[in-house]
């Protein structure tokens, strides 16, 4: 990483394009009926992945960005699946036949804090309504620090296939400082359950930019965690936003990271992850060769959706619960945030839908575009440009925040192939940004782009 950049960049506020649109311009003219009707219109041959929120915790991190809140009652979390299966049934309905589902993904919150036979129950009612591949990956997101045994043997028994085990920082120091204390034997504690159960695909989320976090801790972190010898990594900036979310003003700001530290952890993170013999991919992944999505970036197949980088090819992804957001080819589709009124919506047998976002042909051109930036650190404009039936020159023409870019020599351009330089791909949001026609430099909502 060039430091020089990373003080130019480093401080602009820019989306991870996990979409394009993003979500601040989804709009309340998209509604449960807009929804019904994209739902039906779905051809009978396409294939789908399910995502479903659990916004549910033991205790809140003061670092999460996420829609969670914490919860004591297990009744709460009971009734909540129960308003998944709702949802699930109602989905299937509009849909009007057994969609093919090639990938399932729980995310919150904490999906484990479900009961085992909740969990099981709930696989079994998506297994009913959709045709879920044996081929599937159904992956679900863990807290170590709350993981049973006979939760992980109901993961077994449902198919579960990849764990993502949120770990952010073996420090205690730091630990303390965002209210999460996790010990190492407790993190390896749940890796061997996992892989006595037969759950091979293993992540790590790491996090750099914590408070009191340092280049030294985090390289004690990667030392660690490399022990454990997880399948892939996933390390995110620490996005602080108090403003959105209240329980970050639980961390002091003065112990943060400045952007040159920042930029100096993550390179150090990621230089040490390289080193180790796993691949760097896009942005913030990295993953031993061997796995599917170090093939998928070989093979310039990568995708990227709300979770993140994934080897997910399918264009529908249904999401489930409360903040829940879902894309299909017609535009995207978010559920109401608030539990209560989420569960009342769906109680009443209608959509909780309550905004979203109709896709132009253009949208759909500048998204294509992005995604390949975000993926591959390039894209050939020609060829993306020619299949929409739109011009390279045109494109170019109107991304304004291009030039200084490769002035900077952060891209290269060869014709109407763009490339980010090697040692500048550490702002490949920043590249993406050029082609986002939606974006507002104004409006602070989103993190630092080192």
């Amino acid at each position: 990483m060039r430091a020089d950049l990373a003080a130019i960049y480093g401080e602009e506020r820019l989306p991870r394009y996990t979409s394009y649109p993003t979500a601040p311009h989804f709009t309340a003219a998209i509604g449960p009926d807009t929804y019904a009707r994209w739902l039906a219109e779905l051809p009978v041959a396409a294939s789908a992945s399910l995502y479903l929120h659990v916004p549910f915790c033991r205790e809140m991190c003061w670092y999460c960005g996420c829609h969670t809140q914490i919860v004591r009652r297990d009744d709460l979390v009971a009734g909540y699946q129960r308003t998944l299966r709702g949802e699930i049934a109602l989905t299937a309905e509009a849909i009007g036949h057994r969609i093919k589902v090639e990938h399932i993904h729980f995310g919150g919150g904490t999906p484990t804090i479900m009961a085992p036979d909740a969990f099981a129950e709930l696989m079994a009612t998506m297994r009913q309504e959709f045709f879920v591949l044996p081929s599937a990956e159904i992956a679900v997101e863990i807290d170590p620090r709350t993981l049973t045994a006979d939760m992980v043997e109901a993961m077994r028994l449902s198919g579960v296939n990849r764990a993502s085990l949120g770990v952010q920082s073996f420090d205690p120091v730091v630990q303390r400082a965002i209210n999460r204390l996790q010990s190492f034997a407790q993190t390896a504690s749940v890796v061997e359950l996992l892989r006595g159960a037969g759950i091979e695909g293993i992540n790590f989320d790491l996090i750099y930019g914590l408070p009191h976090q340092t280049m030294a801790s985090c390289l004690e972190t990667v030392r660690r965690s490399l022990a454990l010898a997880p399948s892939r990594f996933s390390v995110f900036g620490y996005a602080h936003v108090p403003d959105f979310k209240k329980h970050q003003r639980m961390i002091n700001e003065g112990m943060l990271p400045d952007g040159l530290a920042r930029h100096d952890q993550a390179c150090a993170i990621a230089n040490a992850l390289k080193e180790a013999g796993y691949v760097q991919i896009g942005l913030d992944h990295f993953a031993r060769p061997d796995d599917a999505m170090a093939v998928a970036f070989e093979q310039g197949t990568l995708r990227r959706n709300f979770q993140g980088y994934t080897t997910d090819r399918s264009e529908i992804l249904l999401g489930f619960g409360a903040s829940a957001i879902g894309h299909l080819p017609q535009g995207y589709v978010q559920n109401e945030v608030q539990i209560g009124a989420y569960a009342q919506s769906i109680a009443a047998g209608r959509f909780a839908t309550v905004k979203g976002y109709g896709l132009t042909d253009d949208d759909r051109l500048r998204a294509d575009i992005i995604e390949r930036i975000m993926c591959e650190f390039g894209a050939d404009l020609g060829d993306i440009c020619a299949r929409h039936g739109a011009e390279a020159g045109a494109m170019l023409k109107s991304a304004s925040r291009l030039k200084p870019l490769i002035s900077d020599g952060v891209v290269r351009l060869d014709g109407e192939r763009l490339a980010v330089a090697g040692d500048s791909r550490f702002l490949v949001r920043s590249v993406a940004a050029a082609f986002d026609a939606h974006l507002d430099p104004a409006r602070q909502l989103h993190s630092r782009a080192v």
